[in-house]
């Protein structure tokens, strides 16, 4: 079942969180679900280059507090911050509240999953070979500190008649282990003979929480630190 729900939200409340953070009543509910989707979709859609990864949302009395999360903050921000401040006035037309815009950098691109499936897709649509980009990606995230990566294309691949999926896969993947940060990022390509669909899932390491059970490797680490020096010399 691990490849049959998404790695993130199954995660919710072990290890991640939710990206849109507030509360409402059933009359409520839905119109900030749809406001949600159109802040998201308009930063998306005007900062293409900023390599935007996730956007979290969160809603106070009578205040939006919106937080991007991209490789390149810089083009975000503007000169002088110019672009944040007509940003948030683009998005006060979108939301009655008063709009707070935050911009934090991802150290790490080559690690983010959803970066390197934009980063693939944006290949593709350049005309690059699809194993050459999706391998390269592959290498660069391991080389980067991954423990494991998997990229999946489908589509026309190679402008073929007939649509098929392609994968790779390096290092390890456990999918259905709680504990085991596993990021997850889609993106598609629009080229001419169609659109490609980019999926990839990379694996981090395990975050260890209070009240998580620990493996037995991490269990003997533990009491190696903890032990007395006399026995340790034993």
């Amino acid at each position: 079942m691990g490849q049959k729900v998404s790695p993130l939200i199954i995660r919710i409340g072990y290890i991640k969180n939710w990206r849109s953070l507030w509360y409402a009543d059933k009359k409520e509910f839905s119109k900030n679900i749809a406001e949600d989707f159109k802040i998201r979709h308009y930063i998306k859609k005007r900062f293409i280059q900023a390599a935007i990864s996730r956007i979290e949302i969160e809603r106070l009395s009578e205040q939006v507090k919106v937080k991007i999360y991209s490789a390149r903050p810089g083009v975000i921000i503007g000169r002088r911050g110019a672009d944040i401040d007509k940003l948030r006035t683009e998005l006060g037309k979108l939301s009655p509240k008063q709009i707070q815009v935050e911009t934090h950098e991802i150290k790490n691109p080559a690690i983010d999953a959803q970066l390197v499936a934009q980063s693939v897709a944006f290949q593709l649509e350049k005309r690059v070979a699809f194993r050459r980009a999706m391998k390269r990606a592959i290498d660069q995230a391991m080389t980067s500190g991954a423990k494991g990566i998997k990229i999946s294309c489908a589509g026309r691949l190679g402008g073929a008649e007939m649509s098929r999926r392609e994968t790779y896969k390096e290092g390890k993947l456990p999918l259905q282990t709680f504990r085991a940060d596993v990021d997850y990022g889609f993106a598609e390509a629009l080229t001419t003979y169609g659109i490609l669909g980019v999926k990839c899932w990379v694996y981090k390491g395990d975050i260890i929480q209070d009240g998580m059970p620990k493996s037995d490797a991490q269990l003997l680490e533990d009491f190696n630190k903890t032990k007395p020096a006399s026995v340790k010399e034993e």
